[in-house]
């Protein structure tokens, strides 16, 4: 090669590396990749054409791009980068399902160390396939035992990527154990580390989307929403990058549903899964537009919303189980949450499904159920000191209060839930919040303190859209309207109406298009509320009090 070949190369490779730490990923993998096909990347350089590709969101060039780097540093006999380039492709692999493949990669990287005698940074990335591996079965305190000693390797060794995927890792786990000030103190000097511009823009963006899950599941919703707003100008400044870009939409698309901003949030849900076919994004993309639809009473694009939801392996519960009480299909509501919460041992997951369970249980008359899974929820709330997870549990407990017609516990459940709320910025459960504690006050003969409420509450479902509940809101401001005694819901009241026009219990749910359990269920809590034993007592008893 002549000298002036040579220094053409060093030229083009000088640009390639510029155009990298400019992030300006096309260029940077357009000059990058003419250098390998001409066999004139070194190792190095090689590995970071694979973080380019994966930028532009070529999965399977990364991967091959990570091999050859392998075998160019094996070539030269460098064998603890070698190591670690092994490592990072079994961490690549078995995040993506392919765990065979995964386990060659990490014999490779472990063979290597074992050959040389002093301990090194690729050590801790020898344990993160294996902090991964306790992530899927569900060990989490294996996981946070791993991962902390992993990124006290990276922390000796001064790598700011390990020390940042480890860290993060750890901190997730310890999220799903309840381990909450402790996790979000390790959270936030993670993001102090990626945003300080430390790490990698690979593990920039990955660590950027691991916390903001870890957020989004632990409902830390302020958290949220400012490292949501720092990804979104993170990825702004990228024109060209591909990777990560339908996570930030999705998760922004959450966040914008919580703040009341809907249209915009069907707008990031429907860019998100354009973009991706499957999995856990496309999954939660559908979930946010389903919720919308939901609210706004779009009962059929809400129906196929979170039919989306199941088919690309996600939850649609507890909003498909609320879709169907709103539809009147009490029976499908009460199995399909029930089953939701059957399966779910999760804690994240469990606080999750909750709220919905106590909705549907007070609703449908299964008030026990409601009050123990009220006890949980509180649990919950109280061991992880989470604004929103104490907020649902005093929304629930004011829910169930109301029911059990204790109308002054119901409104000081409920008062605690507004301030929450509102502290949060989350308009919807505040509307939702001030409705139920209208009732309350209805209840307690407070007239105008309720109507302050409640047209409030409709405020804030018009501003939002939300038509079915600015309806409900309707008919309970309506001044020939007054509250129903002895705490029946509007269900019981439509059943005990048919009860005392003479229907029997079959007909009444051919009627009402329920099953005959679920009437028989309502017929015991009227005469439980009404404190009657008969049919005739419950009619008499309805009729002196015109409840129906």
């Amino acid at each position: 090669m002549t000298s002036q070949e040579n220094a053409d190369l060093t030229g083009s490779l000088e640009q390639a590396r510029a155009a990298y730490l400019a992030s300006e990923w096309r260029a940077a993998y357009t000059a990058f990749k003419e250098l390998d096909d001409r066999g004139a990347l070194p190792p190095g350089d090689i590995e970071v054409l694979a973080m380019v590709s994966f930028m532009l969101g070529n999965v399977g060039e990364m991967l091959g791009a990570q091999e050859r780097a392998f075998h160019a540093y094996m070539g030269e006999g460098q064998k603890l980068p070698a190591a670690r380039v092994a490592l990072w492709t079994a961490s690549n692999l078995a995040s993506r399902g392919k765990f065979a493949d995964a386990s060659g990669w990490v014999e490779r990287g472990q063979r290597l160390l074992e050959s040389t005698a002093e301990p090194s940074v690729a050590h801790g990335y020898l344990l993160m396939p294996q902090a991964l591996r306790h992530v899927m079965s569900h060990e989490l305190e294996q996981v946070v035992s791993v991962a902390a000693e992993a990124a006290a390797i990276g922390r000796q060794f001064m790598d700011r990527n390990l020390e940042a995927l480890a860290a993060q890792t750890q901190a997730r786990a310890l999220l799903h154990l309840g381990q909450t000030a402790t996790a979000f103190r390790l959270l936030d000097e993670v993001m102090l580390s990626v945003r300080a511009g430390d790490c990698s823009p690979m593990v920039t963006g990955l660590v950027y989307c691991a916390v903001l899950e870890g957020c989004y599941e632990a409902h830390e919703v302020r958290r949220a929403a400012d490292w949501t707003d720092l990804l979104v100008e993170w990825c702004g400044c990228q024109p060209d990058l591909v990777a990560f870009t339908d996570q930030c939409l999705a998760h922004r698309s959450e966040i914008l549903r919580l703040q009341g901003e809907w249209n915009s949030a069907l707008t990031a849900a429907q860019r998100s899964h354009e973009n991706v076919a499957r999995g856990s994004v496309a999954a939660q993309a559908h979930y946010q537009q389903a919720e919308v639809y939901r609210l706004r009473g779009e009962f059929g694009l809400a129906e196929q919303a979170f039919e989306q939801v199941a088919l690309k392996g996600g939850e649609p519960q507890p909003g498909l189980a609320c879709l169907r009480l709103s539809q009147g299909n009490e029976d499908a509501a009460v199995a399909s949450i029930r089953r939701a919460l059957l399966e779910s041992t999760d804690l994240l997951d469990r606080v999750r499904l909750l709220p919905g369970f106590v909705r549907v249980m007070v609703e449908t008359g299964y008030l026990d159920d409601a009050s123990r899974a009220i006890g949980e929820l509180a649990a919950i709330a109280e061991q992880t000191r989470i604004e929103v997870h104490l907020g649902w549990a005093a929304q629930a407990a004011g829910v169930l209060f109301l029911a059990l017609s204790k109308p002054v516990e119901a409104a000081s459940s409920l008062r605690k839930a507004m301030e929450i709320w509102q502290e949060v910025g989350m308009p919807y459960e505040l509307a939702l919040t001030r409705k139920h504690l209208g009732q309350a006050l209805l209840v307690m003969g407070d007239e105008e303190g309720a109507q302050i409420q409640l047209q409030a509450a409709k405020g804030g479902f018009v501003a939002l859209g939300a038509t079915p509940d600015a309806l409900a809101v309707d008919w309970l401001s309506a001044p020939d309207v007054q509250p129903r005694p002895f705490g029946l819901t509007e269900r019981e009241v439509e059943v005990l109406a048919k009860l005392a026009s003479g229907a029997t219990n079959r007909a009444i749910a051919e009627d009402l298009v329920l099953s005959e359990r679920t009437i028989d269920r309502h017929v015991s809590n009227i005469f439980t509320k009404l404190g009657v034993s008969t049919r005739s007592a419950a009619t008499a008893q309805a009729i002196r009090n015109d409840v129906v």
